[in-house]
């Protein structure tokens, strides 16, 4: 098991590349993993590998169907053994986006959830503008265990996407921090869905 899933803070840089999303993620001043997303894929595949070359994938995200309004994504190692599950919850997503965490074993662990109805309300009238994707805006998730608060992800000021992701909260380790980094990337990349 590599030393950085021992760690509690990630830095998510959206890389920018023509024809696809590209991501590096960052424990402290060092690369820990590289993320390719295919853009206008049907049905999301996003490969998360060990080094930009993309010569060792360390795990996946994919989509469960192609169209469903409250998507799982299946986290899985290349050799298909499920890390987690991730899912956006379609009601609350409505208003104010909403994901769900859940272990390998399909059991609730925790809930991301945008903090600011104004800055959500925002973003979906941005979005229904054309070229509204180009209109940076902030957003924030908190991350909670039931009661308790165990992680934020932040996004910086900024044109091009970088995020702070701290899950320093999670002291009993809930949540394996490859499922806690699929989470960043999926509330960038797959945000729209």
């Amino acid at each position: 098991m590599a030393d950085w899933l021992s760690e509690d803070r990630f830095v998510i840089d959206q890389l920018i590349r023509p024809m696809v999303n590209l991501y590096r993620i960052s424990a402290g001043p060092t690369p820990v993993a590289f993320v390719r997303q295919k853009r206008m894929a049907i049905k999301e595949d996003i490969r998360f590998f060990a080094d930009e070359n993309e010569t060792r994938e360390l795990w996946r995200i994919k989509a469960r169907s192609m169209m469903e309004f409250g998507g799982r994504y299946d986290v899985t190692t290349p050799e298909g053994e499920k890390i987690g599950v991730l899912g956006k919850v379609f009601g609350k997503s409505l208003v104010r986006s909403t994901w769900q965490v859940l272990d390998s074993t399909e059991q609730p662990v925790a809930i991301a959830t945008e903090r600011s109805m104004s800055v959500a309300l925002l973003r979906r009238v941005i979005d229904a503008v054309p070229y509204g994707d180009f209109v940076p805006i902030p957003f924030h998730f908190t991350i909670d265990a039931g009661e308790r608060h165990i992680g934020d992800l932040n996004r910086r000021y900024g044109f091009r996407d970088t995020y702070d992701l701290d899950v320093s909260g999670d002291v009993e380790r809930t949540i394996d921090r490859r499922l806690a980094v699929t989470l960043g990337i999926a509330l960038d990349a797959l945000q729209s869905r």
